[in-house]
């Protein structure tokens, strides 16, 4: 058998094998979001609860005035939240104070205003919190959630989570 019929099989598994992986990070990626049809404006309403559980530890931050950007009252701001089993995570806005969150361990559930069912989210999800974001996150399982969040923040006395 010659050497290229030889490669052949070998060629085909590893094209099956970047098309599987392919698909499987494709559906990774829609992880944590809400379903199309369950997306409505202002479908859940406010709940007005204290963070129950949750300890925020601000890692670092960066004054954005001062960089080349010239943001003018804008902080770039790097955390941990970690949120104890049953732990709450308060309502907030995200109108005026864009974020990512990255779950960094365990599983937790976002209760948002545009979305008529609970949002799961698992270990290695990113969710992006911009404007028309309203919500509040709830830690229903047994394990410690940790998360980690990038967000711009104006009002350095705003100490929504």
């Amino acid at each position: 058998m010659s050497s290229i019929h030889a490669r052949l099989p070998w060629r085909r598994l590893a094209v099956t094998a970047a098309i599987a992986g392919s698909i499987a990070a494709t559906s990774a990626a829609h992880a944590g979001e809400c379903p199309a049809d369950k997306m409505k404006p202002d479908v859940r309403e406010k709940v007005d609860t204290k963070a129950v559980g949750v300890t925020d530890v601000t890692l670092g931050s960066i004054n954005l005035e001062k960089q080349p950007a010239h943001i003018r009252d804008r902080e770039l701001r790097f955390r941990r939240l970690t949120i104890e089993p049953g732990g709450i995570v308060p309502w907030h806005s995200h109108d005026d104070r864009p974020a990512l969150i990255f779950v960094q361990q365990g599983e937790i559930v976002e209760y948002a205003s545009n979305c008529a069912e609970p949002i799961v989210h698992k270990a290695g999800d990113i969710r992006p919190e911009v404007f028309g974001t309203s919500h509040w996150w709830k830690n229903l399982g047994n394990e410690t959630v940790i998360l980690y969040v990038g967000d711009i923040r104006k009002d350095p006395h705003d100490h929504n989570m």
